[in-house]
């Protein structure tokens, strides 16, 4: 009996200590993140340039150009970001063009949202050729491809030169690029195989010798920030197609925060009522019922800011649902408990065999719906992924409050001498065994 109290009141202490992580508006350590429809954010367009390619290379090249900028912009998979591709006519209705869409939830600052998305890593290897002007005999260049991008790249390094300091970054080709290469270098050695970024020139090597070990250094006039990003755009994902910057708008907050505020009095408004519910019709566990949901609400809370996750209008829904779900479990747990009691088991057993008996039907409802989560999470889109993340998580934690916690509080005030008076303290319409 010690045991079971000494248990109640350590995990009263901790819901305490959690609820208030949860509730405290502290903006510089673990704030809430909103998504796109409550707290605002960037709205990005961008025109992809598919003319190199065929007609039937269209579609997944742009499906590769969602992918990579959405891991650019979601690396944690918890930031919610809005990356989708579509077709339509070209400004001033000539031809058709492929747009990328990208919504930053919380990033406000259109430059810094631009940052996030990076520059275009198209890095191409070309020969230059020397040519005379026929009028003032002039020597210049004329670039030849190769064939060598960013396409035949395995990864990027960033060094640093030993003596001088300078960053440069050391590209190693996969095994199409390395025989490639190694072709290029062993043909043309002598000559100026210069590399491009975007149709930069950034460096004018010398072929010195055939290279075949798939290894290329880039050295310039970088900063070390421009190399760190040159090697992260390019470790990412190269782009399949060049992309160009068309439109940028900051959105402001679709639901804002007057219906933010009232959507929350609404949720507490509901919360309250099955409060009242519970403990009018099932009494003393009714009670108990209500202080360990709380317990889930702050719990699940708390990890929606420690990961962090983005909380759209989607995700808040999400979480709703699972507290419908905490609330049915104990619903079950009661009503196993109230059939015990009439057929004149003591209290504290009718607990323990309510708890054992009812946890089968919990765990079957529960694990059915953690697998829509989980297959709407992996199937879905951003939105819907939020509203699966939420909704999962919460059910799997409501499994923990509904079984351990509530069962914790029973045992810890099951009386050792049971009476009819106790008994109807734990239920309600229901005729004792005299």
């Amino acid at each position: 009996m010690l045991k079971n109290r000494l248990i109640a009141v350590s995990l009263l202490v901790v819901g305490v200590l959690v609820s208030y992580f949860a509730v405290q508006t502290n903006e510089t350590k673990f704030p809430y993140k909103f998504g796109l429809d409550i707290a605002g954010g960037t709205h990005l367009i961008y025109r992809a340039d598919t003319t190199e390619l065929d007609s039937a290379e269209i579609s997944d090249s742009m499906s590769a150009l969602r992918d990579v900028i959405e891991k650019r912009t979601n690396l944690f998979g918890v930031a919610e970001p809005l990356v989708q591709t579509e077709s339509g006519t070209a400004i001033g209705g000539e031809g058709k063009e492929h747009r990328l869409i990208v919504e930053l939830p919380g990033v406000t600052d259109i430059h810094q949202a631009v940052e996030m998305i990076g520059q275009t890593p198209l890095l191409e290897f070309k020969l230059a050729e020397e040519v005379v002007s026929n009028s003032n005999l002039e020597t210049d260049f004329v670039f030849i491809d190769t064939g060598i991008t960013g396409k035949v790249i395995d990864k990027a390094q960033l060094q640093f030169n030993s003596t001088s300091g300078e960053p440069a970054v050391l590209l190693s080709f996969n095994k199409e690029g390395r025989e490639l290469f190694a072709k290029v270098t062993k043909e043309n050695i002598g000559e100026i195989l210069a590399i491009f970024l975007d149709g930069q020139t950034i460096s004018t090597p010398v072929i010195r010798e055939e290279i075949n070990d798939g290894k290329a250094q880039i050295s310039g006039n970088f900063t070390p920030q421009e190399a760190k990003t040159l090697v992260r755009d390019i470790n990412y994902g190269a782009l399949p197609v060049p992309i160009e910057l068309i439109s940028t708008q900051s959105i402001g907050a679709s639901i804002g925060a007057e219906t933010l505020d009232k959507g929350v009095q609404a949720a507490l408004l509901g919360l309250l009522l099955v409060i009242i519910f519970l403990i009018l019709w099932y009494r003393l566990p009714g009670l108990l019922a209500a202080v360990s949901l709380l317990i889930y609400i702050s719990l699940v809370l708390s990890i929606f800011k420690l990961i962090p996750i983005t909380l759209t209008s989607a995700g808040i829904a999400g979480f709703v649902l699972s507290i419908g779900m905490a609330v049915d479990a104990n619903i079950l747990i009661f009503e196993r408990l109230k059939e015990e009691l009439k057929i004149g088991r003591e209290i504290d057993s009718a607990v323990r065999e309510g708890f054992s008996r009812a946890w089968l039907s919990i765990r079957d409802s529960n694990i059915s719906s953690i697998i829509t989560a989980v297959i709407l999470f992996w199937f879905g889109t951003s939105l819907v992924e939020g509203f699966a993340l939420t909704f999962g998580l919460g059910v799997l934690i409501s499994m923990l409050t509904a079984i351990t916690i509530t069962r914790s509080f029973l045992l810890a005030i099951s009386p050792k001498k049971d009476t009819k008076f106790k008994k109807k303290l734990f239920n309600s319409g229901i005729n004792f065994p005299k």
